[in-house]
């Protein structure tokens, strides 16, 4: 199985990858680096990736869900209801490609700060 290890800030998460194209592409262009951006309790970074959205693709995902944002050429994730969320939900600003589930809890993320490094990489 693929698994990838995002670190943000001092938070270490890890997740595996789905059978998806994006995950796919995700995998081949590992490792990624970006500069964290938040957006009420998600934490997202630009990257160099380009990808349309796949035929599951969808704005309201569950915790631990991992998405690549095809609009904003980003990578995601929602640890908690956004500025659009509705009665608790975690809604994305648009329908997002999901790649990753993690494998530890996302809520760590709070902690993260904007400006702050993150990166994508081969778990060990």
């Amino acid at each position: 199985m693929r698994e990838v290890l995002i670190h943000a800030g001092g938070i270490a998460i890890r997740a595996r990858l789905l059978q998806t194209p994006t995950a796919d592409e995700i995998w081949r262009s590992l490792p990624i680096h970006g500069s964290a951006l938040t957006w009420g309790p998600e934490i997202y970074f630009h990257t160099t990736l380009q990808s349309e959205a796949e035929p599951e693709a969808r704005d309201v995902v569950s915790l631990g869900e991992i998405v690549f944002w095809p609009q904003g050429e980003a990578i995601a994730i929602a640890f908690g209801p956004t500025p659009l969320s509705r009665n608790g939900e975690l809604r994305l600003a648009a329908p997002c490609n999901i790649w990753a589930h993690a494998l530890d809890d996302v809520a760590k993320l709070r902690s993260v700060h904007a400006g702050e490094a993150i990166s994508v990489s081969m778990a060990p």
